[in-house]
Parts: C-alpha cells; structure tokens; sequence
C-alpha cells in the first residue's frame, strides 16, 4: 500500500486535475448590472444564468476560479442530505420539507438536461443515494426518517444491507441521485459565460460594500471600484459581514476525502453513514476506464479536535478494511458553513438590502445547493423574488431550534477564547524540526511558528484578526485554523479561509 507524498505540499484533489482557463486580475474600475465574488459552484452557475438573460456581469475571485470548496468535494448531487426530513418536518412544517426536497431535485435535474443538451462531458450518471446505520439507534433513526420519505412523497425504500464488509443495521435510500465531475460541467458552463460577455478576474481580493442600499460599489483590496446594481455574495464564508453577523449564525466544519485505486468492483450507487464516525463512499470514473474510489468523512469543527493527520489515517484504514488499496493517489479536505437550523442561507444579505444577496451555509451538500442557489439568486435580480424566497431567507429565525444553537454556538466560542488564552506553552522556535509547526513562546507571548522542509522559518501571531481567538496548528493541510469561527490561514498568515479577511500578523521570516 503506497501513500501519497503530500507531506511536502498542499492535499491534491482530484478535481482539480483537469487544466483551467488563467484570468487577469482587475486593473481597473468597471460598471457591470452584476458583480458576483466568488467564482465557485454558486458563482459560476448565477453568472451563466444571468449572461443569458442579456446582464453585464463581473465574476470576482480571490484566488483561481474552481480552488475553493467546489475544487474540494466528494461531487454528490443529490437532495438527501442525512437525516434531515424528518427533522425538515417537526421544525418547518411538512409544505416546506417537501419544497426543500423539490429544489434540490431541480438542481439535479438542471445538471442532467444541460449535460445532454450541451453535450457536456462530465462523467454524469444517475445514481441512488443511501444512508445507512451501523448501530440500532440510528437503525431506529433510519425508520423515522423512512416515514418522512412516506409522508413527503419522496421516491425510496428501506433496506436491510449494503453491498460492502461494513456491519450496517439498515439502510435507507432515495431514487434518481446522481453524480457528475463538477470542474468539468462547470468548465463549459463558464466558458459560455465568458463567450457571452461575463467578464472574470481572478487574485482580486474584494474587501467592502459601499453605498449599498442603492446602486453598491464593490471595493476591491487594491482600491479598485466595481459599480453595480447588483451584488452576490457566493465567497463561500460571506465576505462583508458588518450588519448580518452570519460568523454568529453559522459554524465551520471541515472533513476529508482520500481517493485511491481498489481490486474490488464498485456495485454503483453513493453512500453515507448516520452515525459516527462519518464515511462517505462513491466512485469517479477515470480516464483510463478504470473507477478511483471516493472515500470522504472524519468532519469536525474548525481548529478543534485531534491532529488533523489522524483523520486521513482513519480514512485509510477504514479503506484498507473494507475494500483494500491498490494505489493511493489523492488526498483533500473541504469546509462547510453550517447554518443554526441546518437551512442555508439564500437571498438577500438583510431584509434592508434587497441589492446585496448571498449564498452560503451549504452544510456537505454544495452541489446541489449551489446549482439552485444561482438560479435562486438569478430569479431576485432578473424577477425580484424567488418562489423559495420564505424557505431560504437569510433573515429568518426560527425560535426553535436557532435559540438553543445560538446560545451552544457561542457558548463553544467563549470557551476556546478563554482557553487560547491562557495555554501554556513549552515550545520556542528552535525546538522545531524541518516540516514542523507548533503553537510556540516568542519574546514571552504565545505565536505559532513553522520551519519549512529547507529550514526556513515562519512565526506569525496566532490571534485571529476576526475576533480575537487563538489559532490551532493543522498539521494535515499546514495551515493555522481558528476554532471560534472557522478563518484559516497559511502558516505565513495569508488567509485561506473567511470570515476574516486580514492575514495573521507575521512576526519573522528568516
């Protein structure tokens, strides 16, 4: 069994494989009907739609197009999300759990026509959909949400098993899912933006939103000015986050994926785990006609929990055991927004600022829920309204169950503020070895360090610029990862990850 050499550089994904057009950067101030930051899922779809309906649109990305959580998923397109029905049910009504099953569904469907008609290739295949218990409680979990499935009308059945060495109770499972290479799909979706006249500029950091309760202005990190009449906000983490106060809202959760090369033949469909610890199982299709095993789990809050590495190594494992490894090509983690009442957050950034919309707590599922949030967000500027505008609104609030998840949420954020604080910490910089990092002392104060494989060294100050809390090394991804509200940033204290958007003080660099 042979492990990849990512030891020395960032996790590979396989997504990311495929080659991708190079923007310019902007250079200049412009005026477009729409200016979209973030060029993921989300971003590319709503810039697509909106160019067809005859729109000047400006797409924004920070970094390169397609790198971001999109570049980093297990590439599901389906509308079972867990167990979530049922819950759907008892906390938003039966109505309102069967239109988030609907919407989900015309985003799968949206794939599959555009896909035949364009002649898209992009790997699509339908697939069933399972979540499966391996213990009898979420075996008793599985059953209520069947009846969910029943109530709503939702295409499945229960079943006894899965096709793989895996001890599972029971196993529930949806009809007509699918999977699809996103990169691909959204590839072509792009370049007919592009063809159409949506401009996009890439390493374009976008800081500000000026005068936006009428015609915004987007200000760029460089100084440099977008007027608009419209903005998205699709940057994953929303970028300006001065009245909506999303980082209280919703937390950050990361997990993992390996991809790997097995003897074992793949019976098809996609599966996920009810319980712990999380296992997700699919295939891709490669060029070589042979199948590369998806196998993605182990999620977490951001900057809490064990050594990073340690959950690729269970991941592994767990792929030895149950299909064992011929060739392990590729590892990646993602993270996700996860909203207080499990709905993400689609529509207008505030109900004062019906010109500034936003897309985001997608939870594990962006694929479908970013292919219906940019039609979502296509309909308010081009009709304004959505007909899922109550369902998906941003400034809802349901008593129960966003008060408990407020007071958890920031109960959690208070006690690991208090416990960055006051760590002690034994290390100082010249006790690292090449290739390590460490929360270390610098001149008396608590930094992190990393000295990097030719023995440079990197300290930065570990105080995240958000709001205060003390980052966590992650060894896996070498990245300091802030446990309070998900911001993570390179061990030279660039961001990688909102909310924030300053970088960590860097103290030394020799």
């Amino acid at each position: 069994m042979s492990t990849p050499d990512n030891e020395k550089k960032y996790p590979r994904t396989y997504w990311r494989e495929i080659e991708l057009p190079a923007f310019k950067s902007l250079d200049q101030d412009i005026s477009v009907d729409v200016a979209i930051v973030g060029a993921g899922i989300t971003g590319i779809t709503a810039a697509y739609l909106l160019t067809k309906e005859g729109l000047k649109v400006a797409l924004l990305e920070a970094g390169g197009i397609l790198n971001g959580t999109t570049g980093h998923t297990t590439a599901k397109l389906t509308a079972q999300h867990g167990l979530i029905y049922d819950e759907f049910i008892n906390h938003f009504g039966k109505e309102k759990a069967r239109m988030y099953y609907d919407s989900m569904m015309t985003a799968v469907q949206f794939v599959e026509n555009t896909t035949k008609e364009k002649g898209i290739d992009c790997d699509f295949s339908k697939q069933d959909a399972y979540v499966y218990a391996t213990t009898e409680e979420y075996a008793d979990k599985l059953q209520t949400e069947w009846e969910a499935y029943k109530s709503l009308g939702i295409d499945g059945a229960l079943k006894d098993s899965i096709p793989f060495n895996i001890p599972a109770k029971k196993a529930l499972m949806m009809s007509n899912q699918a999977q699809f290479h996103p990169l691909k799909f959204l590839r072509a979706l792009l370049d007919e933006a592009v063809q159409a006249g949506c401009a996009v500029y890439e390493n374009t950091v976008a800081e500000d939103i000026e005068d936006d309760y009428h015609d915004p202005i987007v200000v760029t990190r460089d100084g440099k000015r977008i007027n608009t009449k419209h903005v998205i906000i699709a940057s994953h983490f929303p970028f300006y986050d001065k009245p909506g106060l999303y980082f209280a809202r919703m937390y950050a959760d990361r997990s993992y994926a390996i991809g790997v090369q097995t003897n074992q033949e793949y019976p098809g469909g996609m599966y996920i785990s009810a319980d712990s610890p999380s296992r997700s199982i699919r295939y891709t299709p490669l060029e070589n006609g042979e199948n590369l095993l998806i196998i993605g789990g182990e999620n977490h809050k951001t900057g809490q929990g064990v050594d990073t590495l340690k959950h690729y190594e269970e991941l592994q494992a767990f792929t030895a055991e149950v299909f064992g490894i011929n060739e392990y090509q590729y590892r990646w983690s993602a993270q996700d927004n996860v909203t207080l009442d499990k709905m993400p957050y689609i529509g207008p950034y505030t109900s004062e600022r019906k010109n500034v919309l936003v897309a985001t707590g997608y939870k594990k599922w962006g694929m479908s829920t970013g292919i219906l949030a940019g039609h979502i967000l296509k309909e308010y500027i081009v009709r304004g309204t959505s007909r899922y505008a109550e369902l998906y609104s941003p400034s809802r609030f349901q008593a129960d169950p966003d008060l408990k998840e407020v007071i958890s949420t920031n109960a959690d954020v208070a006690k690991h503020l208090l416990k960055g604080k006051l760590e002690l910490v034994e290390k100082v910089p010249g006790d690292l070895q090449d290739g390590e990092g460490s929360v270390v002392m610098y001149h008396g104060k608590r930094a992190g360090a990393y000295k990097d494989e030719n023995g440079k060294l990197y300290v930065v100050d570990t105080t995240c610029t958000h709001l205060g809390c003390e980052c966590e090394w992650n060894r896996a991804e070498k990245s300091w990862d802030c446990p309070c509200h998900g911001s993570r940033y390179s061990y030279a204290g660039e961001v990688i990850e909102g909310p924030t958007n300053k970088p960590l003080k860097l103290l030394q660099e020799e």
